[in-house]
């Protein structure tokens, strides 16, 4: 069984909108929104896959992430530890830099169910307008 750590971010707006991006038709959990982020590489601590991640995905680089939830999720194939980071400052403008499309939700209008279902627990905090743990 794969065992997988993953930076995830949460870039959020002075408007309280998240930037948020969809998922390619030919990936795990196909076609459905995220948040930027992805595998921390060996030697890697969490805060500099995120950084990385945010650069290559996104076209931002980081200045303010506090750590917003750290989860573990089983699926059937694969076990995944998720570092959820909440950016709040970054230079450069987000944006789809391998092609896939991105937009800004409205925190309070995110869905769940739009999501893989690992991101549930984070949607529902950001829903009821709970802030960073870290």
């Amino acid at each position: 069984m794969k065992t997988l750590q993953i930076a995830v971010g949460i870039i959020r707006n002075p408007q309280d909108e998240i930037f948020v991006t969809r998922r390619a038709a030919d990936v795990h959990m196909a076609n459905r929104l995220e948040f930027p982020g992805g595998k921390i590489e060996p030697l890697e601590t969490p805060e500099q896959a995120l950084a990385r991640e945010l650069r290559e995905e996104v076209g931002i680089t980081p200045l303010e992430i506090s750590l917003f939830e750290k989860l573990e999720y089983q699926f059937p194939d694969r076990h995944l530890t998720l570092w959820f980071w909440l950016v709040e400052r970054w230079e450069g403008e987000p944006w789809g830099r391998e092609g896939q499309p991105g937009q800004w939700i409205a925190q309070r209008a995110l869905d769940a169910e739009a999501f893989p279902p690992a991101n549930k627990p984070v949607i529902n905090r950001l829903m009821a307008g709970q802030s960073a743990t870290g």
